[in-house]
């Protein structure tokens, strides 16, 4: 994970300034880190330039871990983009009623934005707003149920070394008791 001081030197997020002293922003715990998984893959679906930016002042405004919200914004990057985007673009149009257009392909230029967005623009930024609050819903209840799975699973299993260790205390008085 990034040290602090690597994440308040990254461009773009200096802005943040003094809220990035928030020790909040910092720490591991199931809360953090379940709403910087519902920020971090919303903002990873939305196309807008960017995209960590906004994801580092959501965590910062929420208190979510913000190494994490901004590390999870890169799952979309020059690779991934257009399948990501396309997907949205089809969700949109699935929800809008919209006919798919023949000539979708993708390019990272303003001229494709311009130019292309005109007709895209609506199917494709409600298909990731929806796509956004979907997997960030179901992140956050992912990394939610797992972290107390991992917990109640390390309680019962610190619970089962102590009786252990008292039941094995008790046999060993039994036995001097016997001698």
């Amino acid at each position: 994970m990034p040290t602090p001081d690597k994440i308040k030197n990254l461009k773009g997020i200096g802005v943040l300034g003094s809220w990035l002293h928030n020790p909040s922003i910092w720490h591991l715990h199931r809360h953090s880190v379940s709403k910087a998984f519902l920020i971090g893959l919303f903002w990873m679906t939305i196309p807008i330039p960017s995209q960590m930016l906004a994801s580092a002042i959501t965590a910062v405004l929420f208190r979510a871990n913000l190494p994490i919200s901004v590390a999870l914004v890169w799952i979309s990057n020059p690779l991934t983009m257009p399948p990501i985007f396309y997907f949205n673009y089809l969700v949109g149009a699935y929800i809008l009623g919209h006919p798919l257009s023949e000539n979708w392909h993708f390019e990272l230029s303003w001229e494709w934005m311009v130019n292309t967005l005109g007709e895209l623009w609506l199917p494709l930024f409600l298909g990731s707003f929806v796509v956004g609050i979907v997997l960030g819903v179901i992140g956050y209840f992912t990394v939610d149920l797992l972290w107390r799975h991992h917990v109640l699973k390390a309680w019962k299993t610190r619970r089962s070394r102590k009786w252990r260790k008292k039941f094995r205390a008790e046999e060993k008085q039994a036995k001097k008791a016997n001698k």
